[in-house]
């Protein structure tokens, strides 16, 4: 896989990384590259632009709970955002992050690509249905990229939800029309941030959820 070093400048111009932090990546990146061809980790067509479309687009996630040490990302697939915020989380004390991902295949790189960069990670090989309540009271943030509609997440997460945890979901150019589905079976407590990676994108802040009475 060729890397584009213009859209890697870009990249962590939009999303600045320390150096130390910059060469996991770095190294996440070689690694999906040498993967890609035999295990499909992410689609084809956004190689050309890793650093911009998964590198930056992850770390805008976890600039948005920067203080948060207890992650746990939903369907991980590739490892995005799941695996760049686990290195942003191996220069925090504490930090750690929970990847849940149905995926064999998938989960042996996420295991790989954590050893080598020394992320803080715990690899779950599970459907979410499955062990999302093991975490209930245990995260401090969930988040869930490219993964299901939002009515969906949200029933996913209910029960972290209800016990602070924060959602971070992003979302794209057909967020408002999942707002309004979700909002026929749930009230939710959530704010919007438009994503620096793509202008029809946006993230959307989960602080609570409820179902709507007559559900």
């Amino acid at each position: 896989m060729t890397v584009d070093n213009s859209d890697r400048a870009r990249a962590l111009r939009l999303t600045p990384v320390s150096r130390e932090t910059e060469e996991r990546l770095a190294l996440l990146v070689s690694e999906l590259g040498r993967w890609q061809a035999a295990k499909n980790l992410v689609s084809g067509a956004t190689l050309a632009e890793v650093w911009t479309r998964h590198i930056a687009d992850s770390l805008q996630i976890y600039g948005l709970a920067p203080d948060a040490l207890k992650w746990l990302d939903l369907g991980s697939g590739g490892g995005f955002p799941g695996l760049v915020i686990g290195i942003c989380l191996a220069e925090r004390a504490g930090g750690h992050i929970h990847l849940v991902e149905s995926n064999s295949r998938k989960c042996a790189f996420l295991r790989h690509a954590a050893r080598l960069t020394g992320a803080p990670v715990t690899v779950h090989a599970a459907r979410i249905e499955d062990v999302v309540g093991e975490f209930v009271g245990r995260v401090d943030v969930v988040t869930a990229r490219a993964l299901a509609p939002l009515p969906q997440l949200i029933d996913w997460c209910k029960d972290l939800l209800r016990t602070g945890t924060l959602g971070l979901f992003p979302k794209g150019q057909h967020l408002d029309a999942e707002l309004t589905d979700s909002s026929r079976y749930w009230k939710i407590q959530a704010s919007t941030v438009s994503s620096v990676t793509d202008g029809a994108a946006r993230i959307l802040v989960v602080r609570a959820a409820e179902k709507q009475a007559d559900q």
